[in-house]
């Protein structure tokens, strides 16, 4: 509710401010009425719900959220952002406190709509950080930091991470996205690289704002619905979805949080995600629970691949 008010100092008093917020994840849906509220009321403001999901591993069921992903991505003016790496948590969160401040309204606005609260869901969980430099190095610093604001980015090229033994069977070999957000991202550039063993090209593609990225995509079949036109293919998407391929999606939250990516692009899709209330233990056994360990991640992309017929 402060936060709500605070975001609304411009409209009261002239006077503005960048209100930002922290909770336990499971704790936004205590405040979700005055949350909803606020962004129903025009405010602007930062939260960050940290840490989340049953990465929360120790804790227990009570505190490990699955949810909140879906507040974020269906609540009118809130932007769901879940980056994995602090580069990516950092130009996200510049992009986010100059939004908030006023000094962005009209820039990139096919991307900002009606965009008034930022939700950055988080974890405290140590990732390494070399993934993120490498794809630096591959993709350059200006493009990259375009597709991680944007909302993805192809952390894992898996045609470009072949090994020179192996590139004469590109033309025959299954191909495969792996697609990820948050704190799962370790778990499935393991799955990648032992599809990569097996003959697989797997391409991982990393969701940093799966918010912005769904909202983008409507915004595309309305318009075509508006226009009864064949609706375009999202720009953000564009270049990180070039292939035509089976999509696995890996998410600590619900699994429908991200189970619309094959709809929108056309391709069998099996969504991994935490469906059941959690329960204490260490982040492997609990991912192992969920089906969202790298093992299980790797059956999911066969399976994926035996729907592509």
């Amino acid at each position: 509710m402060l936060l709500g008010q605070l975001g609304l100092s411009w409209d009261h008093s002239n006077q503005p401010l960048i209100p930002i917020g922290t909770v336990y994840d499971p704790f936004v849906l205590r405040g979700l009425d005055a949350f909803i509220y606020s962004v129903y009321s025009g405010a602007r403001f930062i939260i960050t719900g940290t840490p989340s999901g049953v990465t929360l591993a120790p804790e227990g069921g009570a505190h490990q959220s699955t949810i909140t992903p879906s507040v974020g991505m269906e609540l009118p003016g809130v932007v769901l952002m879940e980056p994995a790496y602090a580069q990516a948590l950092d130009w996200l969160l510049c992009d986010a406190l100059t939004h908030v401040a006023g000094q962005r309204e009209e820039t990139t606005p096919e991307l900002r709509p009606s965009e008034l609260a930022f939700y950055f869901r988080l974890t405290t969980r140590p990732i390494d950080q070399d993934p993120f430099s490498q794809a630096r190095e591959r993709l350059g610093e200006a493009l990259l930091r375009s597709q991680v604001i944007a909302g993805a980015y192809r952390l894992i090229d898996g045609r470009a991470n072949l090994d020179e033994s192996s590139k004469h069977d590109l033309n025959n070999a299954p191909v495969v996205h792996l697609v990820g957000t948050g704190a799962i991202m370790p778990e499935v550039l393991i799955a990648a690289a032992e599809l990569k063993s097996e003959g697989v090209i797997a391409h991982v593609v990393d969701i940093t704002a799966p918010g912005r990225l769904y909202g983008g995509w409507q915004r595309t079949l309305r318009q075509g619905v508006r226009t009864a036109t064949t609706p375009s293919f999202p720009g953000a998407m564009r270049p990180i979805f070039s292939e035509r391929a089976p999509i696995v999606s890996v998410h600590d939250g619900a699994s429908h949080a991200m189970a619309w990516l094959g709809s929108a692009l056309g391709m069998p899709q099996v969504a991994l995600g935490v469906d059941t209330f959690g329960q204490s233990g260490t982040i492997h056994d609990l991912y192992d629970i969920n089906d969202i360990d790298s093992g299980s991640i790797v059956n999911a992309a066969l399976a994926a691949l035996s729907l592509n017929i």
